[in-house]
């Protein structure tokens, strides 16, 4: 299984070359099923390889201009401190099993584990409806960017995906950027919360095989610069949708997996 896992995680960074995202969403299930991670460990290792995939989407994002830091503060600065709150102050106190429901047990991994999953089918819905419009404007409402970014610090901290189908949106309707702009800002959003939240978990003790974790972020690494080169030569946006149905079964799989068996 840890070779399928190895290939997965190409898979990873071949959604971000090709299409600009979509491919932390898979991080969680390839660590917990292929990699046998326990879920809350694993939310600590997608946040590695999640930030360091953003990173090196920034990067090409900055040489295209498309990075806008202002909005990306106004977005990160509440993301950090929901995040922190979450992964140092509130995920340490839940209880390994929260209740039983007749002989079935409700535990903290399986509470990951489902709420991941309802992330996924709604990560999948936003890849498969048609593409967002972009919205021609100077105006940027920063209250509600705020906002919106101390709700999506909520969901990186606890389950330690990016959020980028939330981070968008937010981008496009709030800090009305282009499309091509609010791609980039959101890569580095993820960028400064993912490695946040990775160094609160770092500050609290939380064990980390490093040797594994930078094995699999190799593997991430070399799908991006694949799917940099395919998109050269195919169209991401009609390929988004089809990832978009993938996501989703896999989301439906999760489900499936946790409740029945």
């Amino acid at each position: 299984m840890e070779y399928i896992g190895y290939f997965a995680s190409i898979i990873i960074g071949l959604s971000l070359g090709l299409i600009g995202g979509g491919g932390s969403i898979l991080t969680i299930p390839i660590l917990v099923y292929l990699f046998k991670i326990d879920p809350e460990l694993a939310t600590s290792y997608s946040l590695f390889i999640v930030g360091l995939s953003a990173l090196f989407g920034c990067y090409s994002h900055y040489k295209m201009g498309n990075l806008k830091i202002k909005a990306a503060l106004y977005f990160a600065i509440p993301s950090v401190f929901s995040i922190l709150i979450i992964r140092e102050v509130i995920f340490p106190q839940i209880a390994s099993t929260l209740f039983s429901i007749a002989s079935f047990q409700v535990s903290k991994d399986f509470l990951i584990m489902i709420v991941f999953s309802v992330l996924m089918i709604l990560a999948a819905v936003s890849m498969i409806r048609r593409k967002l419009p972009e919205i021609v404007s100077t105006s940027t409402n920063y209250v509600q960017l705020g906002v919106i970014g101390f709700i999506v610090g909520i969901i990186t901290g606890f389950l330690g995906a990016g959020g980028g189908f939330l981070i968008i949106p937010a981008l496009l309707f709030f800090a009305n950027l282009p499309m091509k702009q609010a791609v980039g800002t959101s890569l580095l959003i993820i960028f400064i919360n993912s490695t946040i939240g990775f160094g609160g978990d770092l500050y609290i003790g939380t064990p980390i095989d490093y040797t594994f974790l930078l094995t699999i972020a190799a593997m991430a690494f070399i799908g991006i610069l694949i799917g940099i080169q395919l998109s050269k030569k195919i169209d991401g946006a009609k390929l988004k949708p089809l990832f978009g149905w993938f996501i989703l079964v896999m989301g439906i799989y999760i489900i499936t997996k946790e409740v029945f068996f």
